[in-house]
């Protein structure tokens, strides 16, 4: 089979009995994409810029697919994870440098994801602790007593209360007109509007999400008979991610950004604010609630798994959830020591809405090293079936530069200017 034969397989659709079977890991990366600190970014976006940044959720849909392709391409043909790949192609200093990059986005991406659960919590009079003990130890029982298809399904379970974002946008009747003025009329000499922009790159594109989708294909047991169907389950998953992001940025820039033009959000209730105008106070609150919490949890699930995973490969201990917690107690351990350490550090007190635009703006900055690595390994990792060649080579590597180069421009311009 060719380069160019591999490429259009996703076109092709795999039957449905079988295509249920794998879906996953692609819907769940995904889900977990449009995170606490993402949704927050995008409702910062509407708030502050209307819909100058809506145009931008529509052209990351396509890149955000050619990332995540290529982690799924990667782990189902070489069986292995990311890190493990970088140490075996480029060493092990390289590999912890890749690793690095990704531990600094799992710590800030752990704190973003229960800082917004604590703060539904207290958006419905639930002290801050009393959220986090519940959090932890739901999300630690789940990860002892459950197998990764279990941990699968409870998160595919709770990530689909992010839909209620859709239903709200609906309900918003946007101007559609003013929505398409708005969508092109973008302010590129703006360093606030640039900050905000990288913020919204790195909150799609992130770090973590290529090491955990390329393992859990590998821990799902994926062969290269399932990559057309893990290819359809990470297209629909981009898809439903941007358009979630789309719909808590029209909500926002539909009331706040319209009444307020310009105005900064400072906390995780004016977004609660945002919706209750057109549902109604007690159920704008509900939907807002079960929204964040469906984003918070299935983003913390996928963010501790990533991060004790991916020190299980570079360090050689058992790393999966097939395992016996007594039988990989490091794996286990890591996990739920993050777990604990994040709560700990939200229960003392953090500003939400500030620090999760600030994560994804790190993310942003982080992209060079993270894409610069996975361009590379789909290049020399993977047998000539499947390898990056040809012309659609020069289209990805194209797509990662110009991403990756706008995001570190824009953070940085936004940071010092």
């Amino acid at each position: 089979m060719t380069n160019a034969t591999a490429l259009a397989m996703p076109l092709r659709r795999p039957r449905w009995g079988r295509f249920a079977a794998i879906v996953g890991p692609g819907t769940v990366v995904m889900l977990a994409d449009t995170d606490a600190g993402s949704i927050i970014t995008a409702a910062q976006s509407g708030a502050q810029w209307g819909y100058r940044l809506l145009l931008l959720q529509a052209v990351l849909i396509p890149i955000l697919y050619i990332v995540q392709e290529l982690t799924v391409r990667l782990g189902i043909v070489t069986g292995e994870g990311h890190a493990r790949g970088i140490r075996k192609h480029f060493g092990p200093i390289w590999a912890w440098i890749s690793v690095s990059t990704l531990l600094l986005a799992c710590v800030g991406a752990l704190v973003t994801e229960l800082s917004g659960v604590a703060g539904v919590g207290m958006l419905v009079g639930i002290p801050v602790w009393e959220s986090m003990a519940i959090v932890v130890g739901g999300l630690v029982f789940m990860a002892y007593t459950g197998s990764y298809q279990t941990v699968e399904r409870i998160a595919l379970a709770v990530g689909l209360f992010e839909l209620v974002f859709l239903v709200v946008a609906w309900q918003a009747h946007p101007d559609i007109g003013a929505m398409a003025v708005g969508a092109v009329s973008i302010p590129f000499s703006d360093p606030k509007y640039l900050y905000l922009a990288a913020a919204n790159v790195g909150a799609v594109i992130m770090p973590w999400m290529v090491f955990y989708q390329q393992s859990a294909v590998v821990e799902k047991g994926l062969t290269a008979e399932d990559l057309p169907a893990a290819r359809w389950d990470t297209a629909m998953g981009a898809v439903v991610t941007q358009i979630i992001m789309a719909a808590v940025l029209v909500v926002t820039a539909a009331t706040i950004g319209n009444a307020h033009k310009g105005q900064s959000l400072d906390t995780v209730q004016q977004i609660a604010q945002a919706i209750t105008p057109f549902v109604g106070e007690h159920t704008g609150t509900l939907m807002f609630a079960l929204g964040m919490i469906g984003a918070a949890l299935i983003a913390t699930i996928v963010v501790t798994l990533t991060a004790a995973r991916t020190l299980g490969e570079i360090l050689g201990f058992k790393h999966s959830l097939a395992y016996h917690p007594r039988e990989a107690p490091w794996f286990y351990g890591v996990y739920t020591v993050a777990l604990v350490l994040g709560a700990i550090l939200v229960a003392s007190g953090v500003d939400l809405v500030e620090l999760s635009v600030g994560v994804q703006v790190m993310n942003a900055l982080l992209l060079p090293i993270v894409l610069g690595f996975l361009f590379m390994l789909a290049r020399r990792a993977l047998p000539a079936p499947y390898r990056l060649s040809g012309c659609y080579s020069w289209i990805v590597g194209i797509t990662i530069a110009v991403t990756a180069g706008f995001g570190l421009f824009a953070g940085l311009w936004g940071i010092f200017t």
